[in-house]
């Protein structure tokens, strides 16, 4: 990947169901500068059982005696709204992303509209059937790890390498550990797959955040890492990026008072704006890592450096003692590290009081 993160602009469910917002979130992402929009590509009936119940945040945020189901058939996206939306991105030169959650959603995004990269949700982490599936296309997967082990993490690898590189299906679950020993599924893994780390709770506490297990997950499997982030403000995000985070996913509205689960934990178009702006500017601070002065350091070094100056006046018949020698600016003449060298040496000619040492 490229010095610059990759960041994703989570547009999520915050159309509420209509296609007109989604273009209009479309617009926003690439106003304020996003790599990408990430929408999600579902069948409600499919994804939850009818009676499955929803998140206390999901429930805050909508109507409390509707079903999980009910409420996610409000904010599926047809075909035809896909292929608009990603109309709108391509004429806005954003790219268009999307996280399917069953196997009919996964062959619209990469069969039926051609994706070449495909984002899994964090409660897909465990989904192997879906896992497989995503590894036999030949689309780059961002694989987020919320609420997961690392060893939860390394069995979700274990069925993608398996499904990246065998033909057959898996006859137990061993298969998966068994794949891992293969050297060649480590370098197919990276080639293709980024973990974000994520902390699913919206919005997130701080505290649970955790960040150095973006560490963690880089040490343990050698892939590329970044973070998806449910907290309020952007500040974890700037924060993973000073990280080494390489992606960064941050759900965004164009209202957080609108209905609907996930609003109240997104940034509003003008945070978005700052915050792409603010990780930017992260990201040329870091450097190179060399230590060495910058171009404009240089004219304020002699500003700002001291020289070796007469405290007294000087004979230059006279050995210099210490009592004969101050520091002042500027430092345009010997470096005060040559103090002690100076000592019981000759100036050159008289020197007043004040003068600088040559």
């Amino acid at each position: 990947m490229s010095t610059q993160s990759f960041i994703i602009a989570e547009a999520g469910v915050n159309h509420n169901g209509q296609l007109e917002m989604a273009v209009e979130l479309v617009d926003c992402a690439a106003l304020a500068g996003a790599n990408c929009i990430k929408f999600q590509t579902f069948d409600a009936k499919l994804l939850v059982s009818a009676n499955a119940p929803k998140a206390d945040y999901q429930s805050r945020r909508t109507d409390a005696d509707e079903s999980q189901q009910d409420m996610l058939q409000k904010l599926q996206l047809s075909r035809d709204a896909h292929v608009e939306i990603m109309k709108r991105c391509a004429d806005q030169n954003i790219r268009f992303l999307s996280s399917p959650f069953d196997q009919s959603s996964l062959r619209l995004l990469t069969e039926d509209l051609g994706l070449k990269q495909i984002k899994l949700g964090s409660g897909e982490l465990t989904n192997a059937p879906l896992l497989i599936d995503v590894a036999r296309t030949d689309a780059e997967i961002i694989l987020s790890t919320g609420m997961a082990t690392l060893s939860e993490v390394e069995e979700a690898l274990g069925v993608l390498a398996f499904g990246m590189l065998a033909t057959s299906e898996p006859s137990s679950r061993k298969d998966f550990a068994d794949v891992l020993s293969n050297s060649a599924a480590w370098s197919t893994l990276a080639e293709r797959v980024t973990l974000l780390h994520c902390t699913t709770e919206y919005p997130a506490p701080v505290a649970e955040t955790n960040l150095r297990a973006m560490d963690t997950l880089r040490t343990a499997f050698g892939l590329r890492v970044g973070y998806s982030d449910h907290t309020n403000g952007a500040a974890v995000s700037i924060a993973a990026i000073a990280r080494g985070a390489e992606v960064i996913e941050k759900h965004f509205t164009l209202d957080r008072t609108l209905p609907g689960p996930d609003h109240a934990a997104s940034l509003e178009p003008a945070e978005l704006q700052s915050l792409v702006r603010d990780i930017r500017a992260v990201e040329s601070a870091l450097g190179s890592g060399v230590k060495q002065p910058g171009p404009s350091e240089m004219a304020n070094r002699e500003i700002a450096r001291k020289s070796l100056h007469a405290a007294r006046d000087i004979s230059r018949e006279t050995p210099i003692r210490s009592e004969d020698l101050t520091t002042m600016r500027p430092g345009t003449g010997i470096s005060p590290m040559s103090y002690w060298d100076s000592l019981g040496t000759f100036t050159s000619r008289d020197t007043a009081s004040g003068e600088m040492l040559t």
